[in-house]
């Protein structure tokens, strides 16, 4: 039978990484860094997730009680139905592209160190 799983190294000896036991995980999730980081997490998150579906449920309201408006001709055959519609795409990507910023400065550090600390006393 075939596998993709490279052979064990020769000697015996494993170099998988300890992995912590379920009392660390605990300990770890109780601590005031654990903490910490979710809070850098859910200050960022939450209020760009609510906003950003306010602002999606505005866009679909105007859509169905504001034809007239969203049919306004902004210029050429552009209204403003599909001036909003694309601002949506773009505000996903902003964003995607906000959060890929905060979790490189803010999360990681704090998740890499909380990590390797556990790693190392695993």
């Amino acid at each position: 039978m075939a596998t993709d799983a490279p052979p064990p190294p020769p000697g015996g000896t494993d170099t998988t990484p300890v992995q912590p036991t379920t009392t660390a995980f605990v300990e770890v999730q109780e601590s005031a860094e654990f903490g910490e980081l979710r809070r850098a997490h859910r200050s960022f998150a939450f209020p760009l997730t609510i906003g950003f579906i306010a602002w999606y449920l505005l866009y679909v309201l105007l859509s169905n009680y504001a034809g007239g408006f969203m049919g306004t001709k902004v210029f050429g055959n552009i209204n403003v139905a599909l001036v909003l519609g694309l601002g949506q795409f773009l505000t996903t990507f902003l964003i995607a592209w906000f959060y890929s910023r905060h979790a490189a400065e803010k999360l990681d550090p704090k998740a890499e160190a909380i990590k390797s600390r556990m790693e190392g006393d695993a």
